[in-house]
């Protein structure tokens, strides 16, 4: 069975609204699977998108648009935090950035192991427990 919930990560983020991208098209086509869905993604993902968006307003202002129309921005507070603070020291080889350790504690918090990313050397390592996630 499928999750309900769906995490989105920084790279499909981008893809999407940038058209250069060369995962734009497989990104939108990926995105049209995921209408029943609950989207769901943190701050720190939005502000690493805006941020790598940086070439273009247009772009930034898109992506913030789609994100308060189509997507969740889950609640990230002090015990949060320090969960990802520990999960970047546990995957510290890889390293994990702070938007992927958001991701990890969201997918603990939520019983989800799906996740939207083009990230898939570092999401392929990451785990929920003993449970891989799921790459969308």
């Amino acid at each position: 069975m499928r999750d309900a919930t769906v995490l989105i990560d920084t790279g499909p983020l981008v893809a999407l609204f940038d058209p250069s991208d060369a995962d734009h098209e497989s990104c939108k086509r990926a995105l049209a699977g995921l209408r029943q869905t609950r989207r769901v993604t943190s701050l720190a993902v939005l502000t690493e998108a805006v941020y790598l968006l940086d070439f273009s307003a247009r772009a930034q202002q898109a992506v913030l648009a789609f994100a308060a129309a189509a997507l969740e921005t889950a609640e990230f507070g002090p015990p949060q935090v320090s969960r990802a603070a520990a999960l970047m020291e546990r995957y510290e080889n890889l390293p994990m950035d702070f938007a992927d350790a958001t991701l990890v504690v969201l997918a603990e918090d939520l019983q989800t192991t799906s996740v939207f990313t083009l990230d898939r050397r570092d999401f392929s390592v990451y785990r929920i427990g003993r449970r891989s996630f799921r790459l969308v």
